[in-house]
């Protein structure tokens, strides 16, 4: 095997470690906020990607609703998180174009 196939194992291996011991609610509330953080990228370009950003948004809206109280301690951070985005989305959408 050679040194990039077994750090891919290795890599693979520490992930799996990783999954196996962390809570499915921390797993989801990382992915939230890597999804936030997609959608605000979106949001600041130039011009802003409003079909992708909205797509993102109403992806993690859909999960957190079906997800609710379930998604554990940090539930209100996750959806004051979705606000923030959403409002930003709002802004962007009023923009003239090209401003």
């Amino acid at each position: 095997m050679d040194p990039d196939e077994e750090s891919a194992v290795t890599d693979e291996s520490e992930e799996m470690a990783y999954l196996r011991s962390t809570p499915v609610e921390t797993v989801l509330g990382n992915h939230f906020f890597v999804l936030l953080q997609l959608a605000a990228v979106q949001l600041a370009a130039t011009p802003p990607d409003l079909v992708a950003a909205q797509l993102v948004i109403d992806t993690v809206t859909a999960m957190i609703q079906v997800g609710g109280d379930r998604l554990g301690e940090h539930v209100d951070l996750y959806r004051n998180a979705l606000a923030e985005v959403q409002q930003v989305f709002v802004r962007a959408s009023q923009r003239p174009a090209g401003a």
